[in-house]
């Protein structure tokens, strides 16, 4: 192959290692960088490369197109690559293939025989995801690169990868000023962002994280529990019942809430989300979970929709299970935030089983008006909301009308772990 000009900054990426991760701010060449790095790769030798994301609905929002440019703008690895429409094949078999995390963790738990796997964008991608994701990463010699823009310094690859490293990782942080191919129009939007917002200017082109999402909704509240030490190890205490609040969803997320009541705390021991599965597919993952419930709190529209073709709504099906629920009224969506920031002083939070959910609550924010650029009094409907809109059920829940005799406290630190049947059997 005929020599390719490549920024030195980024030159760790032909080093052998089990992670490779490159984080700064933008306009750092990164991804350019690893796409370019591993279309070398692939031409060296024969390798099987997954290209993946948190989010991917289409091929679009993959990084085919920036590798079938790669391709197109260099002769060597045009006459080596096909760019077909859903992946790229090379002559001697190195394959790259494309896939979103969030809506395909299981199939991709099956694939088999990756040498090298792309996270891009990689700021997004939650626990939950990574823990399935990094032991499917199996093959002898593979590699795990991640590439991205840090947000918040709580944000799970962030913490995982920048603040811990694990071994036999190379991290490197990668800004503007060592990209030798860095454009001018680029310089000077950087230069106009950090004369009028300095702070913007340090994470969007610095790459350091930042305090709080603008227009999160419950930044001091975390805040706090984060200052508190209130994000901690929190285990079962089989002694007391378990209650969950839900939030539904098909092709938006069904999200779970798990906790105990312990004197004055609220324990919240678990958290679950997916979407795009049945009824069948939760009640298995509350059975699974081994806790003795008291009840589950549903929202109002449990009287309306469905997660099945049961053709009977989510209410009826989980009543038919002798399962003890409680539908909650529809209350307007800034009284269920009051709710929620009131609760906040008495939660504690495991830190370990309910990281997406806590990852959900730190990035619910408000929508931004359209027409006059400022943030509106409506929360923005993204993936961070449904975790958000079943801890605003669970505040409203916390209130219910049904008192339930209060356990006697036990000490905060100090938690015992053991399993129980399901609904208490």
């Amino acid at each position: 192959m005929s020599e390719v000009q490549f920024p030195e900054s980024l030159a760790f990426l032909f080093e052998p290692a089990r992670y490779k991760v490159a984080y700064g701010g933008r306009g750092s060449g990164k991804s350019w960088g690893m796409a370019l790095a591993l279309l070398i790769q692939g031409a060296e030798k024969p390798i099987r490369v997954l290209c993946a994301r948190e989010f991917q609905k289409s091929i679009s929002d993959s990084v085919h197109s920036l590798l079938a440019d790669h391709i197109a703008r260099n002769p060597a690895l045009a006459s080596f690559y096909t760019v077909q429409n859903t992946t790229i094949i090379g002559r001697n078999g190195t394959e790259f293939i494309f896939a979103g995390l969030r809506h395909n963790i299981a199939s991709i738990k099956s694939i088999e025989g990756i040498d090298r796997c792309w996270i891009e964008e990689a700021q997004t991608i939650t626990k939950g995801s990574l823990d399935i994701l990094i032991p499917t990463i199996r093959k002898e010699g593979s590699e795990i690169w991640l590439g991205f823009n840090p947000e918040l310094a709580e944000d799970e690859v962030y913490r995982r990868f920048v603040l811990n490293p694990p071994r036999n990782a190379i991290v490197r942080k990668v800004n503007w000023d060592q990209n030798p191919f860095f454009p001018t129009v680029l310089r000077e939007e950087m230069e106009q962002l950090k004369a009028t917002d300095y702070d913007a200017w340090l994470n969007v082109w610095q790459g350091n994280p930042k305090q709080v999402l603008e227009g999160a909704i419950y930044a001091s509240e975390i805040r706090q529990v984060t200052d508190e030490q209130r994000i901690c190890r929190v285990e079962y205490d089989p002694s007391a019942p378990v209650f969950t609040a839900w939030d539904l969803g098909w092709s938006d997320m069904t999200s779970i809430w798990f906790w105990q009541k312990i004197g004055f705390d609220i324990r919240v021991i678990d958290f679950y989300q997916n979407r795009m599965e049945g009824l069948d597919h939760y009640v298995g993952v509350l059975e699974r979970r081994g806790y003795r419930y008291e009840r589950h709190f549903l929202p109002h529209d449990a009287n309306q929709g469905q997660l099945s073709a049961a053709g009977k709504t989510i209410a009826a099906q989980l009543r038919a299970r002798s399962m003890p629920i409680s539908v909650l009224p529809q209350l307007p969506i800034m009284a269920g935030i009051s709710a929620a920031r009131a609760l906040f002083p008495r939660v504690w939070f495991d830190e370990q089983a309910t990281a997406d959910g806590i990852n959900a609550l730190r990035r619910y924010r408000y929508d931004v008006d359209q027409q006059t650029g400022q943030f509106s009094k409506k929360p923005l409907h993204d993936d961070a909301s449904h975790g958000a809109d079943a801890f605003r059920q669970l505040a409203v829940a916390i209130n219910d009308p049904k008192p339930r005799a209060e356990r006697k406290p036990i000490q905060r630190q100090t938690f015992a772990v053991s399993g129980a049947g399901w609904m208490g059997a």
